[in-house]
Formats: structure tokens, sequence, C-alpha cells
């Protein structure tokens, strides 16, 4: 396959950043997105130009640091991640167009690389247990409910990639932050905690500076992961309780 890339470059986040289009040949359609790029620095490496900085590390579609805007859309055409994604997704001879994730809460660093911290303090404002459990229990010591372990683990799925600000015309965080406080709240271990986790994980989102949630669902649509909607109702619900 050839393609045409047109990436996103920006030496740091006080500099002006372009977009600039790259040629790039000898593509394998079994090749990962993140693979491709690859491909693209070596030869920019060859030519002795700078490499162009993306994000990534397991490369698995677990660890959730991968994530670049493709053609428009969080982690591009299909509902998976950037390093799962496969170059049979695109057409030889296509342009493709990749930038990175777009929001206050996620300042870029260089190229495509965001700084992602803002989700690292919500989660220390209040996303864990701190109620003392003693040993490890023995298996199914404490009952959970079916349907309460089934969306515990529904929202437990959550790698904290960021395609859901990404895609939110918001730059909202609501998916994410919805998924940490259920994660827990809906969990026996959890409720000791419960009223206070989701006013600090609200207040702390709300500090980071990403914007407001308006239900538009495109968080939901571009959630590699398939972190439910309804996450977002619980959260509302479980912040009213809490404010009373």
């Amino acid at each position: 396959m050839k393609l045409t890339v047109r990436i996103w470059r920006q030496n740091g986040p006080r500099e002006r950043g372009r977009m600039v289009s790259y040629a790039v040949d000898d593509i394998s359609p079994d090749m990962s997105f993140l693979e491709m790029l690859d491909v693209l620095n070596q030869d920019l490496i060859t030519r002795g130009e700078p490499p162009v900085a993306f994000d990534h590390d397991c490369r698995e579609g677990i660890c959730g640091s991968c994530g670049v805007v493709i053609n428009g859309q969080a982690h591009g055409p299909e509902r998976t991640t950037s390093c799962q994604l496969h170059m049979r997704a695109f057409r030889d001879g296509d342009v493709i167009d990749v930038e990175p994730w777009r929001a206050k809460g996620f300042p870029v660093v260089k190229d495509l690389v965001v700084d992602r911290s803002a989700f690292d303090r919500i989660i220390q404002a209040g996303g864990y247990v701190t109620a003392p459990t003693g040993s490890a229990p023995d298996a199914h010591a404490t009952p959970v409910p079916k349907p309460d372990a089934e969306v515990a683990f529904d929202n437990a799925t959550c790698i904290g990639c960021g395609a859901c600000v990404a895609a939110c015309p918001n730059g909202s965080a609501m998916l994410f932050t919805a998924a940490k406080v259920t994660h827990l709240n809906v969990l026996p271990q959890g409720q000791p905690e419960r009223e206070q986790r989701v006013l600090d994980l609200v207040a702390a989102m709300d500090d980071e500076g990403f914007g407001g949630c308006t239900n538009t669902g495109e968080c939901v649509a571009s959630c590699p992961k398939g972190i439910p909607f309804a996450s977002i109702a619980r959260l509302n619900r479980e912040f009213l309780r809490a404010s009373r």
C-alpha cells in the first residue's frame, strides 16, 4: 500500500503546530496503525529528520497509552484502540490525517503526545478504596449480586485512553469519571466512601478544565471498551444523592 499521511507536528507545548504530509510506501494491510508510524519514523530517521512523537506501550489494546485522532475519529474508523487498528481498514492511495487528542484537559506535549495526567489526578481524588480490609478474603466471602458484579466489571474495563474526551464536542471527561465512580460505588467494598468519592471525583474533573456533558453520546461511540452510556446517568444520580 502507498499512503499519504498528514500528521500534526508540534515541537513543544508553547510552539505553533502544523499538519505535515508524508508519503509512506510498502505498507502491509496486516500492519497495525502504530507499526505504520514506525515505518514512517524509520524513514525519517534515515533521512536525518526528527521522528514523529506518539504514545504507546503494550500495543495490545489494554494499557490505554496510545490514542490519536485518525481522519477526525478518536482511534480511527473502527471501535478499537489505535494500536489494534490495522491498515486493512484503509485503501491504497488513501490520505490519512493524524492528530493528537484535542481538549483543554489534554495539552499537547509534542506532535501526537498529550499530557493525560489529569486522569491520574481524578483517580487520586478518590478512585480507590481506603477502608481496611485485612488479609485477602476467601473467594466469594463477600456476596455481590450478579447484576452489580456485571455493572462493576463493565466499568472496570475502562483503560483511561481518553478517546471519550477527544470525541466529545465539549471535551468532557464525564464517561471516564462515571466509569471510575460506578466501578467502586456498586461494590460492597466501596460503600463507606461512596458519597465522598463521587463528590471528590467530580470536583477534580471540573478543576482539570474538562467541559460539561450534554449527552451527545460521542464518548460512548468512540470508547474502545464499550463503557455504557448508563454510567453517566448513574454518576448524575450518585452526585445528586451525595449533594443533599
